[in-house]
């Protein structure tokens, strides 16, 4: 790391801050930032669970499906509570990770190179996210690392998809937010849901989105918004927040993302 840390072991702990959020469910939420000796770089993380399904993991009664989110360029991996928090109700182990610091260069589109030259942030995710789930088995151990949720909002996004390209046996489904240059998965082997914005600075890239007829196959349900592309976190309206949590609360539950008493249609609007 360039800003002159200098650790001896392969774990530090550097913060870790616990509480319970008052609520239906008692959510408990930490964080934790481990060191990474090979890369010489920390990354941070904060988990969300609900208490009673720790517990219930923490006896032997039960595994915790994880949920791994990812955050956009320039948005910190705190700023997307109302997914990690409705992951944590469910009985998820909810996983947001700090991907970029900085000391890292920023974004710059390359055009010509692969996916505009974004490579080199969607294989430091990927070990990001190796790393941090490595770690995360000795804190939460009864927890299913083996077949996860990845979750991402436009860099964020294209990392989940990305993973999910090197790692499809690792994965249980797939839910972006307007991610713009990795391509969906079309060979059905998990279900996609992803969330589109109506924004016209930010375009999705030629080829992201598969035909209609090949969505319907690959089990890919798109969502179309009216939403403009940095609303997709805390930052963002209430209204907004509250509609994505709606459908994806619908995804789970294997029900239409975007309408929950008609038949599962892979085209949809959310408004």
């Amino acid at each position: 790391m360039t800003r002159g840390i200098t650790v001896l072991l392969a774990l530090c702990v550097v913060s870790s801050v616990a509480y319970l959020t008052a609520s239906k469910w008692a959510i408990r939420h930490q964080t934790l930032t481990f060191f990474d000796t090979s890369r010489q770089r920390p990354v941070e993380i904060a988990i969300a669970v609900r208490r009673d399904k720790e517990i219930q993991a923490e006896a032997g009664l039960a595994e915790l499906p994880v949920a791994v989110l990812n955050h956009g360029n320039t948005v910190k991996f705190t700023e997307y509570s109302f997914l990690s928090n409705l992951f944590a109700v469910r009985g998820y182990l909810a996983v947001s990770i700090q991907h970029d610091l900085p000391s890292d260069a920023p974004l710059i589109t390359k055009v010509g190179e692969p996916y505009v030259g974004r490579l080199p942030v969607y294989q430091r995710g990927v070990a990001n996210i190796d790393f941090a789930i490595a770690k995360l088995k000795a804190v939460v151990p009864n927890a299913d690392y083996q077949h996860l949720t990845m979750v991402g909002h436009s860099n964020g996004g294209d990392i989940s998809m990305y993973y999910a390209q090197l790692h499809p046996d690792r994965i249980r489904r797939v839910v972006t937010l307007d991610n713009l240059r990795v391509p969906f998965m079309v060979d059905g082997r998990f279900k996609t849901l992803t969330f589109r914005s109506h924004d016209p600075v930010f375009k999705t890239d030629p080829g992201v989105i598969p035909a209609q007829d090949v969505c319907d196959k690959a089990g890919i349900t798109v969502v179309k918004t009216g939403f403009q592309h940095t609303e997709m976190s805390d930052r963002g309206p209430d209204a907004v927040k509250n509609a994505i949590a709606a459908s994806l609360d619908r995804f789970l539950d294997g029900q239409s993302a975007g309408q929950s008493s008609q038949p599962a249609r892979r085209v949809v609007a959310a408004r």
